[in-house]
């Protein structure tokens, strides 16, 4: 499994992924690095077949009206310290690539659940 993690999330995420064994690369290894445009994010994720990490709601709404990206992984958590984040992802990990390999485009993370379309 591929991701990209959006920019308003921590690089540490990123290579939790990659530590966890995935691909994963961040926004701000790319040349326009926190600058780079949604519609640039979504360019690399079909292009490179590569989950979309965010926080950020735009994404959820072009997977709905529009029909992609093709894959989501949306934090719900609201300002949660860092920490918090990687250790959330530590615990749910494995439902996580669970719920995509079984053929889940959108997965939604919260503090309390994990859902998925």
């Amino acid at each position: 499994m591929k991701f990209i993690v959006d920019t308003q999330l921590p690089a540490r995420l990123s290579q939790l992924f990659t530590e966890l064994g995935f691909d994963s690369v961040h926004t701000t290894d790319f040349p326009n690095g926190h600058l780079i445009s949604d519609i640039e994010i979504i360019e690399i994720a079909i292009n490179q077949s590569r989950i979309i990490v965010t926080k950020d709601k735009d994404f959820f709404d072009y997977f709905f009206l529009k029909g992609y990206p093709p894959k989501i992984l949306l934090i719900k958590t609201g300002n949660i310290k860092n920490n918090e984040l990687i250790d959330l992802i530590k615990i749910n990990i494995n439902n996580i690539i669970n719920k995509f390999s079984s053929d889940a485009n959108l997965v939604i993370l919260s503090t309390k659940e994990l859902i998925s379309f």
